[in-house]
Formats: structure tokens, C-alpha cells, sequence
């Protein structure tokens, strides 16, 4: 699969607001992952996809499990013609709403318009902090492109913590805390304990 650079998103889903427009739809989305640093102007590697989180309706989340057809069509038409893989926008993982997300989650999104047919609302700094501090922990010791983000985040010892401890809502268990997040934040700098 032909990986994604931040002026190819752009023109996708530009692309793709237009298509849906032109068949009289509608979508605003959630995006979280790779495609939002790199919306948000905080990474330029490129990245496999964009990751919907969910669907933006009547100033609310609403978990979106899967691409509604139309949509799921769209966005394998607008794949087809940039030469992508015919999911390069694809639903990220659900868990993430099902346990939680960080307070404040909703307040922070940033809304991008792209053409009449699609709205981008992008996750805010700090809750991309917490998503990548909890992925590059449940890869711990592998020093991927999760940890890679992070650093570009660039979170101060503060953020640091505050999602050290989000993630460990998701994953409450000493092992994760005692083998994954503690060396990881002692990675960052952090030598201080963390816990719930």
C-alpha cells in the first residue's frame, strides 16, 4: 500500500468532500493517528491512512464502528483515482471511546472543511499526546513510529503525566505500569512514579 504524505491527505479528502457533496451527502469526522499530526502540521512522515475515530453529529460524538456504505464507496473511489488503497480512511479503534477518552476531549477539536461534503474535526494536542503515549507504551520496548510522534508532540513533564495516567485507565494492570509505561516515561525523562 502506497504510503500517504500530508499533501496527499489534503487532496484526498478534499477529493472526497467534493464526491460526496456531489452525491448529496454529508459526513463530519474524527480523525485521530497519523493523518491528524500530520493535519495539524506536527509530523511530516508519512503515514499508511487516516484513522476515524468517529462521526461529529449535533455537537457530539457518535462511535462509528464502520464506514457507512456510501461513504465506505466514496472513499474507495477517491482511493482509486490517487492510486491509494481503497480504505486509506478507515475506522481507528473503538476501544479508545468504549473506555474512555480523555477529559475535555470534545472542547479541543479542531474543524477543517474540506469542500461541501466533508468536515475534518481533528483531535487536539493534548488527547493525541495521551493516544500515543498509550500506543508507544503497549509496544514497549519496540521504539516505533508511536514513540516518534510523541517526541514530536513534544508533551512537557505535565501532559506527561496526566495521560501516563489516562492510559492506565485503559490498561489497569501492574505489568503494563511496571514493564511497558515506566520505562517508558523514564525514556522521556520522566523518572518520577505514576500511578493511578
Amino acid at each position: 500500500m502506497r504510503e500517504l504524505q500530508v499533501h496527499d491527505i489534503t487532496e484526498m479528502l478534499s477529493a472526497l468532500g467534493e464526491l460526496l457533496g456531489s452525491r448529496g451527502q454529508r459526513y463530519e469526522l474524527v480523525l485521530i493517528g497519523g493523518a491528524s499530526l500530520q493535519l495539524r502540521g506536527v509530523i511530516s512522515r508519512p503515514t499508511r491512512d487516516a484513522d476515524v475515530l468517529a462521526e461529529w453529529v449535533n455537537d457530539r460524538l457518535v462511535p462509528m464502528p464502520n464506514l457507512p456504505e456510501d461513504l465506505r464507496a466514496a472513499v474507495r473511489d477517491v482511493g482509486e483515482a490517487y492510486a491509494a488503497a481503497p480504505d486509506w480512511l478507515n475506522t481507528g479503534p473503538q476501544s479508545l471511546i468504549e473506555l474512555g477518552l480523555p477529559p475535555g476531549f470534545e472542547a479541543r477539536l479542531e474543524r477543517l472543511n474540506f469542500a461541501p461534503g466533508l468536515v475534518i474535526w481533528l483531535a487536539g494536542r493534548y488527547d493525541l499526546a495521551c493516544f500515543k503515549l498509550y500506543a508507544a507504551a503497549d509496544e514497549w520496548p519496540t521504539r516505533g513510529r508511536h514513540l516518534q510522534d510523541l517526541r514530536a508532540l513534544d508533551p512537557d513533564p505535565e501532559t506527561l503525566r496526566t495521560s501516563a495516567r489516562w492510559a492506565q485507565s485503559h490498561d489497569p494492570s501492574a505489568g503494563f505500569r511496571e514493564r511497558q509505561l515506566g520505562p517508558l516515561l523514564r525514556e522521556l525523562g520522566m523518572y518520577d512514579d505514576v500511578r493511578e
